[in-house]
């Protein structure tokens, strides 16, 4: 809190944080929102919100402060008591599991911590209330390192449950595993009848530069559409002209801290969306159609994803076998291959364990293209091992689809079938051209 005199100017006029108010100083004045102040830096300034979304700190010496109205409360960005939804627009419901896009700047520490509570979020992004009507659930709140299939089937079930009450439903989540609940989803719902559409934000909302309002006001759009589908909603470029929606099974974080960081992955995107709910399809959707969505939640958590690499010793293998896995997805090199002589040849291991009922499939470590275990010996050899090369299936897509899979049978004929079964978008019988770096 503001103390000395920053906290005697605030009292006299009867300021609080939160309130918009005008601070005079050098001949120029200041618009903004009163933000708390942190705990490190000048005691003697005040931090206000410009309406650009940028924080600024203000000498208190020789300033002039006063507190306005709230003529231009529900800009986007600013939190303000003066939400409104018209009641007769269609329903979308947000689930909102944490992450950077329902988070927020804590002035305290200059860390970013979870908005505290989800009316948050839809009070700092009004323009949704002009076209939708927004309902709210929660069912947890974690960032997305901490994600796990647990949390996939769970979100799964809330998912098909507000679809029974809404048009269409957006999950708001953190970005760094974004993709992998965006296969799980679009593996899990099954028979989908309306749009599913999951968004998260590369900056948190307090920040100028936040990609989120975009993201989640397209997302909606989406959500609103007729396109019975699961996928990401995100940033196509480092502006805020319009996003993308990808398919949940062929999209792939592909930079750190980019706004148009998700990209689609030997695909193209399912469409472009503007905030002004002008959407543009690039392929063929499904449309929404009646009936309820079927769950298939079941889950084989002893599965895992490994990364090949050089002088990488396939005793790996043995270690997951003995833990008591059921299957691996390898990243492969090239169009399939692995170490086929010498003393870190595959061959022997990846036999021993596939006749021990372990399942063994590769998917590219290249991300882009697709596999051909054929054209090169060691391909053909890790083939005849027992390895089951996933086409063009990306890596984490695969991770997922296999513990879904092996939730639903663990015959190892009927694994080895519907993982090579197009369920949800996740292959390709063909590469396309012009869908490298998209």
């Amino acid at each position: 809190m503001y103390s000395g005199k920053p906290r005697k100017l605030l009292h006299e006029r009867n300021i609080r944080v939160g309130d918009r108010i005008a601070v005079e100083k050098n001949g120029i004045r200041y618009e903004g929102t009163l933000m708390p102040r942190p705990e490190i830096g000048d005691a003697a300034c005040i931090v206000i919100k410009l309406d650009n979304g940028y924080n600024i700190g203000i000498d208190c010496r020789n300033v002039r402060i006063s507190k306005l109205t709230d003529e231009k409360n529900g800009r986007e960005g600013v939190a303000t008591g003066t939400f409104r939804m018209n009641k007769k627009n269609p329903q979308v419901s947000i689930v909102t599991t944490g992450g950077t896009i329902t988070s927020k700047i804590d002035y305290k520490t200059g860390g970013v911590t979870s908005l505290t509570t989800p009316d948050d979020l839809q009070r700092k992004i009004p323009r949704l209330g002009k076209f939708a009507k927004i309902r709210i659930e929660n069912p947890f709140n974690i960032m997305s390192e901490s994600m796990t299939p647990s949390h996939w089937q769970n979100l799964a079930k809330v998912v098909a449950r507000e679809l029974r009450k809404s048009e269409g439903v957006i999950v708001t989540h953190g970005t760094d595993t974004l993709h992998f609940t965006a296969a799980a989803l679009s593996f899990m719902l099954r028979d989908l009848n309306k749009p599913v559409v999951l968004t998260g934000s590369q900056r948190s909302t307090d920040r100028g530069s936040s990609d989120g309002f975009s993201n989640i006001i397209c997302s909606a759009r989406v959500a609103l559409s007729d396109m019975a589908a699961v996928g990401i909603c995100m940033h196509a470029n480092m502006d805020d002209d319009y996003c993308i929606f990808t398919r949940g099974t062929k999209v792939r974080k592909m930079h750190t801290s980019r706004r148009d960081a998700f990209r689609p992955i030997n695909d193209i995107p399912l469409a472009k969306v503007w905030p002004d709910g002008k959407i543009e399809k690039l392929q063929g959707v499904p449309p929404r159609k009646k009936g309820a969505v079927k769950l298939e939640t079941s889950f084989e958590p002893k599965v895992a994803l490994v990364k090949f690499y050089p002088g990488c010793n396939p005793e790996i293998i043995d270690y997951y076998l003995k833990k008591g896995y059921k299957g691996l997805v390898v990243e492969v090199t090239g169009l399939g291959q692995l170490p086929t002589y010498g003393k870190n040849s595959w061959i022997d291991t990846i036999k021993r364990a596939t006749e021990r009922g372990m399942l063994i499939f590769g998917a590219a470590e290249t991300i882009y293209g697709r596999l051909n275990p054929n054209v090169y010996t060691e391909g053909r050899l890790t083939k005849e091992a027992g390895l089951i090369h996933l086409q063009d299936m990306l890596p984490e897509t695969a991770y997922v689809k296999l513990g879904w899979v092996l939730g639903q049978t663990k015959k190892p004929e009927k694994v080895a079938e519907r993982m090579l079964t197009n369920y949800a978008g996740e292959m390709r019988d063909r590469t396309v051209m012009g869908t490298f770096l998209v």
